[in-house]
Protein backbone atom coordinates (compact mmCIF):
# COMPACT_ATOMS: atom_id res chain seq x y z
CA UNK A 1 0.00 0.00 0.00
CA UNK A 2 1.16 3.50 -1.23
CA UNK A 3 -0.09 6.46 0.00
CA UNK A 4 0.54 9.84 -2.20
CA UNK A 5 0.18 13.08 -0.44
CA UNK A 6 -1.23 15.88 -2.91
CA UNK A 7 -0.25 18.65 -0.49
CA UNK A 8 2.47 20.11 1.32
CA UNK A 9 3.93 21.50 4.80
CA UNK A 10 2.28 21.44 8.19
CA UNK A 11 -0.49 18.70 6.88
CA UNK A 12 1.87 16.68 4.58
CA UNK A 13 4.10 16.20 7.74
CA UNK A 14 1.47 15.09 9.47
CA UNK A 15 0.03 12.63 6.90
CA UNK A 16 3.46 10.90 6.73
CA UNK A 17 3.77 10.69 10.58
CA UNK A 18 0.44 9.15 10.84
CA UNK A 19 1.29 6.72 7.90
CA UNK A 20 4.68 5.57 9.64
CA UNK A 21 2.22 4.43 12.23
CA UNK A 22 0.16 2.00 10.16
CA UNK A 23 3.26 1.18 8.08
CA UNK A 24 2.32 2.71 4.97
CA UNK A 25 4.57 4.13 2.72
CA UNK A 26 4.27 7.64 1.45
CA UNK A 27 4.86 9.20 -1.48
CA UNK A 28 5.59 13.39 -1.03
CA UNK A 29 5.15 15.82 -3.96
CA UNK A 30 6.99 19.35 -4.43
CA UNK A 31 7.25 22.60 -6.49
CA UNK A 32 10.83 23.55 -7.58
CA UNK A 33 10.59 26.24 -4.96
CA UNK A 34 9.66 23.56 -2.08
CA UNK A 35 12.02 21.33 -2.89
CA UNK A 36 14.08 21.45 0.35
CA UNK A 37 10.63 21.64 2.48
CA UNK A 38 10.50 19.29 5.67
CA UNK A 39 7.51 16.96 4.41
CA UNK A 40 9.94 16.23 1.13
CA UNK A 41 12.46 14.41 3.57
CA UNK A 42 10.04 12.77 5.47
CA UNK A 43 8.18 11.00 3.23
CA UNK A 44 9.42 7.75 2.24
CA UNK A 45 9.79 8.53 -1.58
CA UNK A 46 9.61 12.62 -3.19
CA UNK A 47 8.68 13.02 -6.48
CA UNK A 48 8.78 17.12 -8.23
CA UNK A 49 5.64 18.49 -10.20
CA UNK A 50 5.79 20.78 -12.75
CA UNK A 51 5.96 24.77 -12.32
CA UNK A 52 5.96 26.55 -8.81
CA UNK A 53 3.98 28.44 -6.02
CA UNK A 54 0.61 27.41 -5.42
CA UNK A 55 -0.58 26.53 -8.77
CA UNK A 56 1.43 23.56 -8.99
CA UNK A 57 -0.51 21.93 -6.13
CA UNK A 58 -3.85 22.86 -8.22
CA UNK A 59 -2.65 21.41 -11.21
CA UNK A 60 -5.06 18.10 -10.98
CA UNK A 61 -4.15 16.22 -14.10
CA UNK A 62 -0.30 16.67 -12.87
CA UNK A 63 -0.77 15.37 -9.35
CA UNK A 64 -3.12 12.58 -10.48
CA UNK A 65 0.07 11.33 -13.28
CA UNK A 66 2.32 11.74 -10.43
CA UNK A 67 0.27 9.39 -8.08
CA UNK A 68 -0.09 6.90 -11.25
CA UNK A 69 3.88 6.84 -11.79
CA UNK A 70 4.37 6.40 -7.72
CA UNK A 71 2.73 3.17 -8.13
CA UNK A 72 0.22 4.86 -5.20
CA UNK A 73 -3.17 2.76 -4.40
CA UNK A 74 -3.84 6.18 -2.14
CA UNK A 75 -4.31 10.08 -2.83
CA UNK A 76 -4.27 12.14 0.87
CA UNK A 77 -5.47 15.80 -0.18
CA UNK A 78 -5.23 16.81 3.48
CA UNK A 79 -6.64 20.60 3.67
CA UNK A 80 -6.83 23.40 0.90
CA UNK A 81 -6.04 23.08 -2.32
CA UNK A 82 -7.61 20.21 -3.86
CA UNK A 83 -9.14 18.59 -0.96
CA UNK A 84 -12.72 19.56 -2.21
CA UNK A 85 -12.76 19.24 -5.72
CA UNK A 86 -14.53 16.85 -6.78
CA UNK A 87 -12.91 16.88 -10.26
CA UNK A 88 -9.94 15.98 -8.52
CA UNK A 89 -11.82 13.30 -6.53
CA UNK A 90 -13.25 11.77 -9.59
CA UNK A 91 -10.20 11.74 -11.71
CA UNK A 92 -8.45 9.77 -9.01
CA UNK A 93 -11.03 6.98 -8.96
CA UNK A 94 -11.14 7.21 -12.68
CA UNK A 95 -7.60 6.43 -12.58
CA UNK A 96 -7.66 3.83 -10.05
CA UNK A 97 -6.85 5.48 -7.19
CA UNK A 98 -8.55 5.66 -3.76
CA UNK A 99 -9.63 9.47 -2.95
CA UNK A 100 -9.03 9.58 0.96
CA UNK A 101 -11.64 12.11 1.71
CA UNK A 102 -15.77 12.28 0.50
CA UNK A 103 -17.01 11.12 -2.73
CA UNK A 104 -17.40 13.10 -5.54
CA UNK A 105 -20.79 13.73 -5.10
CA UNK A 106 -20.49 14.72 -1.44
CA UNK A 107 -17.94 17.18 -2.00
CA UNK A 108 -20.64 18.64 -4.65
CA UNK A 109 -23.14 18.76 -2.51
CA UNK A 110 -21.33 20.35 0.36
CA UNK A 111 -19.72 22.79 -1.73
CA UNK A 112 -22.34 24.75 -2.84
CA UNK A 113 -24.22 26.12 0.03
CA UNK A 114 -27.44 25.66 -1.11
CA UNK A 115 -27.50 22.35 -1.68
CA UNK A 116 -25.28 22.15 1.92
CA UNK A 117 -28.85 23.71 3.73
CA UNK A 118 -31.26 21.15 1.54
CA UNK A 119 -29.47 18.19 2.58
CA UNK A 120 -29.76 20.12 6.25
CA UNK A 121 -33.53 20.62 5.89
CA UNK A 122 -33.81 17.08 4.40
CA UNK A 123 -32.06 15.94 7.71
CA UNK A 124 -34.00 18.04 9.82
CA UNK A 125 -31.92 20.29 11.10
CA UNK A 126 -32.77 23.82 11.17
CA UNK A 127 -31.69 26.33 9.56
CA UNK A 128 -32.21 30.60 9.17
CA UNK A 129 -34.11 31.67 6.17
CA UNK A 130 -32.41 32.24 3.12
CA UNK A 131 -32.53 32.51 -0.62
CA UNK A 132 -30.97 30.00 -3.12
CA UNK A 133 -28.79 31.60 -5.60
CA UNK A 134 -29.75 35.24 -6.35
CA UNK A 135 -30.11 38.26 -7.87
CA UNK A 136 -29.89 41.29 -6.57
CA UNK A 137 -33.07 42.53 -7.35
CA UNK A 138 -34.14 39.08 -5.34
CA UNK A 139 -31.51 39.64 -2.21
CA UNK A 140 -33.46 43.43 -1.99
CA UNK A 141 -36.85 41.74 -1.79
CA UNK A 142 -35.34 39.17 0.94
CA UNK A 143 -33.79 42.63 2.88
CA UNK A 144 -37.58 43.61 2.81
CA UNK A 145 -38.59 40.73 4.23
CA UNK A 146 -36.04 40.42 6.54
CA UNK A 147 -35.32 44.22 7.76
CA UNK A 148 -33.33 43.62 10.90
CA UNK A 149 -30.66 42.60 8.73
CA UNK A 150 -29.28 39.75 6.55
CA UNK A 151 -26.27 38.71 5.37
CA UNK A 152 -24.58 37.88 1.66
CA UNK A 153 -22.57 34.89 0.99
CA UNK A 154 -20.54 33.50 -1.62
CA UNK A 155 -22.76 30.60 -2.43
CA UNK A 156 -19.05 28.58 -3.06
CA UNK A 157 -15.95 28.91 -0.94
CA UNK A 158 -15.33 30.18 2.81
CA UNK A 159 -13.05 31.45 4.52
CA UNK A 160 -14.75 34.87 5.20
CA UNK A 161 -14.45 35.73 1.38
CA UNK A 162 -17.50 36.87 -0.04
CA UNK A 163 -19.83 37.77 3.17
CA UNK A 164 -20.87 41.03 4.02
CA UNK A 165 -23.84 42.33 6.84
CA UNK A 166 -26.43 44.52 5.39
CA UNK A 167 -28.22 46.24 7.61
CA UNK A 168 -29.50 49.02 5.50
CA UNK A 169 -31.77 48.67 2.43
CA UNK A 170 -29.53 51.37 1.18
CA UNK A 171 -26.72 49.36 1.06
CA UNK A 172 -27.74 46.10 -0.41
CA UNK A 173 -26.64 46.65 -4.08
CA UNK A 174 -22.64 48.00 -2.87
CA UNK A 175 -23.19 45.17 -0.64
CA UNK A 176 -24.12 42.63 -3.48
CA UNK A 177 -21.78 43.99 -6.02
CA UNK A 178 -18.66 43.64 -3.46
CA UNK A 179 -19.63 40.18 -2.46
CA UNK A 180 -19.99 39.16 -6.30
CA UNK A 181 -16.80 40.12 -7.11
CA UNK A 182 -15.29 38.89 -4.24
CA UNK A 183 -16.85 35.33 -5.17
CA UNK A 184 -15.52 35.34 -8.69
CA UNK A 185 -12.19 36.13 -7.65
CA UNK A 186 -11.80 33.86 -4.75
CA UNK A 187 -14.15 30.65 -6.11
CA UNK A 188 -14.45 31.85 -9.96
CA UNK A 189 -17.98 32.10 -9.79
CA UNK A 190 -19.82 35.37 -8.89
CA UNK A 191 -23.45 33.27 -7.53
CA UNK A 192 -24.17 34.64 -4.27
CA UNK A 193 -27.15 34.01 -1.85
CA UNK A 194 -28.85 36.24 1.12
CA UNK A 195 -29.23 34.58 4.72
CA UNK A 196 -31.32 35.79 7.49
CA UNK A 197 -28.49 37.68 10.57
CA UNK A 198 -28.77 36.45 13.98
CA UNK A 199 -27.43 38.63 16.09
CA UNK A 200 -25.29 37.98 18.91
CA UNK A 201 -24.77 34.16 17.76
CA UNK A 202 -21.47 32.07 18.41
CA UNK A 203 -20.05 30.01 16.06
CA UNK A 204 -19.98 26.55 17.29
CA UNK A 205 -18.16 23.79 15.19
CA UNK A 206 -18.75 19.81 15.75
CA UNK A 207 -16.50 17.15 14.28
CA UNK A 208 -17.35 14.02 12.34
CA UNK A 209 -15.86 10.90 11.54
CA UNK A 210 -17.88 8.95 9.08
CA UNK A 211 -17.86 5.36 7.03
CA UNK A 212 -20.64 6.43 4.57
CA UNK A 213 -23.13 4.56 6.55
CA UNK A 214 -22.14 5.95 10.40
CA UNK A 215 -20.68 9.17 11.46
CA UNK A 216 -19.65 9.82 14.73
CA UNK A 217 -19.22 13.46 16.31
CA UNK A 218 -16.19 13.17 18.13
CA UNK A 219 -15.65 16.92 19.71
CA UNK A 220 -16.80 20.58 19.29
CA UNK A 221 -14.78 24.14 19.62
CA UNK A 222 -16.04 27.43 19.76
CA UNK A 223 -14.70 29.50 17.01
CA UNK A 224 -16.98 33.13 18.05
CA UNK A 225 -13.82 35.26 18.29
CA UNK A 226 -13.25 36.38 14.74
CA UNK A 227 -12.28 39.16 12.89
CA UNK A 228 -13.78 39.91 9.30
CA UNK A 229 -15.35 36.14 9.53
CA UNK A 230 -12.04 35.03 9.83
CA UNK A 231 -11.49 32.78 13.07
CA UNK A 232 -8.93 34.19 15.61
CA UNK A 233 -8.61 32.23 18.76
CA UNK A 234 -10.81 28.64 19.04
CA UNK A 235 -11.84 26.32 22.26
CA UNK A 236 -12.34 23.50 22.55
CA UNK A 237 -14.95 22.19 24.10
CA UNK A 238 -16.97 24.80 23.47
CA UNK A 239 -17.49 26.64 26.58
CA UNK A 240 -20.56 26.87 29.18
CA UNK A 241 -22.87 24.59 26.59
CA UNK A 242 -25.90 23.21 28.32
CA UNK A 243 -25.43 18.76 28.00
CA UNK A 244 -28.68 18.81 26.42
CA UNK A 245 -27.69 21.47 23.91
CA UNK A 246 -24.40 20.22 23.18
CA UNK A 247 -25.94 16.35 22.74
CA UNK A 248 -27.94 18.23 20.62
CA UNK A 249 -25.60 19.43 18.01
CA UNK A 250 -23.35 16.43 18.23
CA UNK A 251 -26.82 14.37 16.98
CA UNK A 252 -28.06 16.93 14.09
CA UNK A 253 -23.95 17.29 12.61
CA UNK A 254 -23.50 13.49 13.05
CA UNK A 255 -27.07 12.76 11.04
CA UNK A 256 -26.72 15.26 8.38
CA UNK A 257 -23.06 13.44 7.71
CA UNK A 258 -24.96 10.01 7.24
CA UNK A 259 -27.64 10.80 5.16
CA UNK A 260 -24.83 12.37 3.31
CA UNK A 261 -23.22 9.45 3.43
CA UNK A 262 -20.00 11.18 4.22
CA UNK A 263 -16.65 9.39 4.39
CA UNK A 264 -13.34 10.40 6.21
CA UNK A 265 -13.66 13.69 8.40
CA UNK A 266 -15.54 16.97 8.44
CA UNK A 267 -16.73 19.73 10.00
CA UNK A 268 -20.20 20.84 10.60
CA UNK A 269 -20.56 24.60 11.60
CA UNK A 270 -23.60 26.25 13.61
CA UNK A 271 -24.48 29.67 14.98
CA UNK A 272 -25.71 28.71 18.40
CA UNK A 273 -28.15 31.66 20.25
CA UNK A 274 -29.31 30.65 23.47
CA UNK A 275 -31.19 27.39 23.09
CA UNK A 276 -31.56 27.71 20.18
CA UNK A 277 -29.05 26.74 16.91
CA UNK A 278 -28.96 27.05 12.73
CA UNK A 279 -26.73 25.26 10.70
CA UNK A 280 -24.13 26.98 8.76
CA UNK A 281 -22.48 24.80 6.52
CA UNK A 282 -20.26 21.60 6.01
CA UNK A 283 -16.34 21.47 5.74
CA UNK A 284 -15.90 18.29 4.32
CA UNK A 285 -12.06 17.55 4.81
CA UNK A 286 -9.62 17.34 7.12
CA UNK A 287 -8.93 20.70 8.78
CA UNK A 288 -5.97 22.96 10.48
CA UNK A 289 -8.63 23.19 13.55
CA UNK A 290 -8.76 19.32 13.97
CA UNK A 291 -5.34 19.76 16.12
CA UNK A 292 -7.81 21.93 18.64
CA UNK A 293 -10.32 19.15 18.80
CA UNK A 294 -7.70 16.31 19.51
CA UNK A 295 -6.56 17.96 22.59
CA UNK A 296 -10.16 17.23 24.11
CA UNK A 297 -9.91 13.26 24.99
CA UNK A 298 -12.91 13.54 27.22
CA UNK A 299 -15.63 13.48 25.07
CA UNK A 300 -18.65 11.25 24.56
CA UNK A 301 -19.35 9.97 20.89
CA UNK A 302 -22.40 10.23 19.19
CA UNK A 303 -23.43 8.35 16.43
CA UNK A 304 -26.45 8.65 13.73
Amino acid sequence: MVLFIANRGEIALRVVRTAAELDIRTVAVYAADDADSAHVHAADVATALPGTGPAAYLNEDAMVAAATAAGATLVHPGYGFLSERASFARACGAAGLTFVGPSPAVLETFGDKAAARAMAVVAGVPVLAATGAATLDEVSEFFTAHPHGVMIKALAGGGGRGMRVVRSAADVTEAYRICAAEAQLGFGSDAVYAEQLLESARHIEVQIVADGTTAVAIGDRDCSLQRRHQKLVEIAPAQQVPDDLRAALHSAAATLCAQAGLVGVATVEFLVAGERYYFLEVNPRLQVEHTVTEEVTDVDLVAA
